[in-house]
């Protein structure tokens, strides 16, 4: 699938150079998707998707590949017009408010994609001036994050030098520089090491704690069950559970993992093959 250039096209993407995070609106859910259908001819990608994610949550997407779980991400960024439904951020149309959304909104995709001539304090620079902010600050919003990813030492090399986990942590970086409401992150600890992981894992936390909201994709289920606060699991573009770890425990046994769980309701659900 493309990914997402960070640099080509920046300033319709993020709205010119005096774009900036806006505080939510007060409304209880921040993410509200209604009927969400994205069709391909005959073939339904996503289909009648409803969900909502209130402000602070930390909000789990997973599925089988080809669930629909990318799709549904980049229709919430604007990126895909949906064939029918909603999706709405701060009450918001992702599609039609799509650059006023982006001021809102920090995007990782699960493959990050950089100019390779530039280096990474540039990609850097140049995002965070995207997003109306100056240099002094760029360099205050990103010294804590380059300190726990690891990354500062590799800022003066170009992006072709990159790794994919380097150029994950890069991405990271760009996407939470404005101070977002909202995180949406797509497969975010592909490609990154054990140490890097644990790193956004207490970022992750921490944002949540302070009122931010994060909606990333997984096929990780147990760092699905460690952070998460809720959880919905699609199968072939359908939802087919949405709750609370434990209200998709009391469709099984109390004490079921996500993992049983998840085989159970995406194998009723015609996903994978029940185990």
């Amino acid at each position: 699938m493309p990914a997402f250039r960070y640099l080509s096209g920046m300033g319709r993407l993020f709205g010119g150079p005096d774009t900036f995070a806006m505080p939510p609106s007060p409304n209880s859910n921040l993410v509200e998707i209604q009927g969400l259908t994205k069709s391909y001819g005959a073939f339904e990608a996503v289909k009648d998707l409803n969900l909502s994610v209130a402000h602070g949550e930390i909000f789990a997407l997973l599925g089988p590949n080809g669930a629909g779980k990318t799709t549904t991400i980049r229709m919430l960024m604007g990126i895909l017009a949906p064939t029918a439904g909603s999706a709405k951020i701060d009450n918001l149309d992702c599609f039609l408010d799509r650059v006023e959304v982006k001021r809102r909104v920090g995007y990782l995709p699960d493959e990050p994609i950089f100019h390779d001539y530039l280096r990474g304090s540039e990609i850097i620079r140049f995002s965070g001036e995207m997003h109306g902010l100056k240099r002094g600050e760029i360099e205050d919003r990103t010294r804590l994050l380059l300190q726990q990813l690891e990354l500062g030492d590799a800022l003066g090399e170009f992006a072709v030098n990159y790794s994919r986990g380097m150029k994950k942590k890069l991405a990271l970086v760009c996407a939470m520089l404005h101070d977002p409401a909202l995180l949406i992150l797509d497969e975010p600890t592909n490609g990154l090491d054990p140490f890097a992981t644990r790193a956004l894992h207490e970022i992750i936390r921490a944002k949540a704690a302070a009122g931010k909201t994060i909606f990333f994709s997984t096929h990780l289920l147990d760092q699905a069950e460690k952070l998460c606060t809720q959880i919905a699991i699609v199968a072939k573009g359908r939802l087919a559970a949405h709750g609370t770890l434990a209200e998709l425990r009391a469709r099984l046994t109390g004490d079921s993992s996500l993992e049983e769980i998840f085989f159970s309701v995406a194998g009723e659900s015609g996903g994978v093959p029940r185990p």
